[in-house]
């Protein structure tokens, strides 16, 4: 993806285009699984801490980015699909796999309303299907 596209979507999504911001972005762009602070930390070894970490909050405020508790106790986070706007019927399954520690986002199927007694309101839900991913398994 080139940078003219990468700062398109900042701009869609009303977040203005820095050099940091398009950078992280470019970096979820080529990423297949959710990655934690600390990996994109490592990525981003010579970046200050302080801007790096603003700008992941500020993409999760702007649904560009969402986080993920797989259980593994380390929040990680993944590219929010095109028209997310993070309410709870945008919400899918995730998968963890048990041996190489990935988590991938599986948007093709949301995770299904639940009814609540009457005067609650679900904020978040988060469904993680754990297991071993097609290269570990063989």
């Amino acid at each position: 993806m080139n940078k003219k596209n990468i700062e398109q979507i900042l701009k869609l999504k009303n977040v203005k285009p820095t050099a940091m911001r398009m950078l992280v972005l470019e970096y979820f762009q080529t990423t297949t699984s959710a990655i934690s602070l600390r990996q994109i930390e490592f990525h981003f070894d010579h970046s200050d801490m302080s801007t790096l970490y603003r700008t992941l909050k500020t993409f999760v405020e702007h649904n560009i980015l969402h986080t993920i508790d797989d259980g593994s106790g380390t929040i990680k986070y993944a590219k929010c699909i095109e028209g997310c706007i993070c309410a709870p019927e945008d919400l899918h399954y995730h998968f963890h796999c048990l041996n190489c520690k990935k988590t991938i986002c599986l948007t093709k199927q949301n995770i299904p309303s639940v009814n609540l007694p009457e005067n609650f309101t679900m904020s978040e839900a988060n469904m993680v299907v754990k297991g071993h991913c097609s290269d570990c398994q063989s």
